[in-house]
């Protein structure tokens, strides 16, 4: 059992003891992160004079073999070790002898790992932010490609007004937009670097903690020794922007599983993103869409798990919060997976354009837009939508839309209504004159998607 600490004890772990305190089984993910640490740490002690120039090239090329060796396959992390810092240590000592002993200094494993998951987070909101760029690239093509494709829009599960498929896609749109910048939010705050807070009081060594920062691409040092070991907030802030991100292409899938039904049929999902029945062989699921939607439970567990270990821990650095990475680890995968494949279902489904007109067509969600014609002659909105209900239950009761209704019938419950009032209530007449900002009129579209493009040139420039 290989450990960095033990002077102190005279008997060995019990191995039970020792396996439940290891974390060698998940945290060798962090080899890079921890590599890139040392080697920063290292050469900061060169310059600080702490340790000599050629102890420190030593080091530097020993971590790096070490890299090298378990990146190519010939050096493997096994769980002699207790921990990813222990692995390296025990092997860099093996590979160059005392100046291996000498890394270590002014550090303490509480340092170490807090260094390697920033590292570790910092780089993964960046690949997330990339991956939703993607997403945002997509919706905005699917938005730019359908600003004529109408479909009823709903409140309560009911029809309630027409709008376009471009309209609706443009919603998630500023949903994942509002994603990406919370993930820069985090980014901001989380890049300050904890290496040489030691274990929670510093070092009496001349430490250069600015050095290190500049060296590992930080900002600049923490600024409290006890904060720098024992916050997690990072990860916390990580694990809820990605709650909220699964969450929203939660409530998308949704939406594409009842899209995709019989019942709507408003979409068809390529056969690439979907799966069969291994007994009704007409079936073709939405099991991408239905996965996203369960996986999401499982990234909320993590959060919630990791505010209630945290809630409770005094400083400084305590053991419990070792249970950050597992958690991190899982989520983090999990919404990368989804992002990815929610993309390639959504830019490969197709339209049912004309399923979507007929279905906007029924269900009366021109009612509004008949108040409203009213309204423009002068009836009190109050009155005009008390007469729109009639005209609702009247045509109820016949089976028609208010669309199919004869003027004669139509002055029967009202006669302020005249011809002009089909053109009125015309789908395309109730969507193009919705053109506050905002809204799925063309005019109101076409600043919007301007706006989203603005949107994407900066983040990807």
């Amino acid at each position: 059992m290989a450990q960095l600490w033990g002077g102190r004890f005279t008997k060995e772990t019990d191995k039970l003891v020792y396996d439940f305190n290891a974390s060698i089984s998940f945290d060798k993910r962090l080899l890079k992160q921890d590599i890139e640490g040392s080697i920063a740490h290292a050469t900061m002690l060169g310059a600080t004079g702490i340790i000599t120039e050629e102890e420190k090239a030593s080091i530097i090329e020993g971590l790096k073999g070490i890299l090298m060796d378990v990146t190519e396959g010939n050096l493997l992390i096994t769980n002699e070790y207790e921990d990813v810092h222990s692995f390296v240590e025990a092997n860099l000592i093996d590979r160059i002898g005392d100046a291996g002993k000498k890394l270590h200094t002014g550090r303490s494993r509480n340092d170490q790992v807090a260094l390697d998951m920033r590292l570790y987070v910092r780089q993964e909101v960046t690949d997330i932010k990339y991956l939703l760029q993607k997403l945002l690239q997509t919706l905005h093509g699917q938005m730019k490609n359908n600003l004529d494709t109408y479909m009823p829009g709903f409140t309560h599960m009911q029809k309630a007004q027409p709008v376009t498929f471009s309209h609706h896609i443009g919603a998630y749109m500023e949903m994942f937009k509002r994603d990406y910048t919370r993930l820069s939010d985090i980014y901001e705050r989380l890049n300050y670097c904890p290496l040489g807070a030691g274990a929670l009081a510093g070092t009496t060594y001349p430490l250069d903690r600015d050095m290190t920062a500049s060296l590992l691409g930080f900002y600049g040092p923490t600024l409290n020794s006890m904060d720098s070991v024992s916050d997690r907030d990072y990860v916390i802030e990580l694990l809820s922007a990605i709650s909220i991100i699964m969450m929203h292409l939660s409530r998308f899938s949704e939406e594409i599983i009842t899209w995709n039904s019989n019942e709507y049929g408003f979409i068809e999902l390529d056969d690439s993103y979907s799966t069969g029945s291994s007994i009704m062989p007409q079936k073709k699921n939405p099991d991408i869409a239905e996965l996203v939607r369960g996986k999401t439970g499982r990234v909320y567990g993590a959060l919630m798990s990791l505010l209630t270990t945290m809630k409770g821990i005094p400083l400084a650095y305590n053991k419990d919060m070792q249970e950050d990475k597992e958690l991190a680890f899982d989520s983090i995968d999990t919404v990368k997976s989804c992002i990815s494949l929610f993309t390639g279902m959504i830019s490969t489904m197709k339209l049912n354009k004309d399923r979507m007109n007929e279905s906007a067509m029924k269900g009366f969600a021109n009612a509004t837009d008949a108040a409203d014609y009213l309204v423009k002659h002068g009836v009190p909105f109050r009155d005009a939508h008390g007469i729109i209900g009639r005209l609702v239950l009247y045509a109820i009761d016949k089976g028609k839309a208010i669309d199919d209704l004869t003027l004669d019938e139509l002055k029967e419950i009202s006669p302020v209504f005249e011809e002009d009032i089909y053109d009125a209530i015309s789908l395309k007449e109730c969507i193009d004159k919705r053109n506050t900002i905002g809204a799925p009129g063309p005019d109101a579209m076409s600043k919007v998607i301007a706006e989203n493009e603005r949107f994407l040139a900066k983040i990807t420039s």
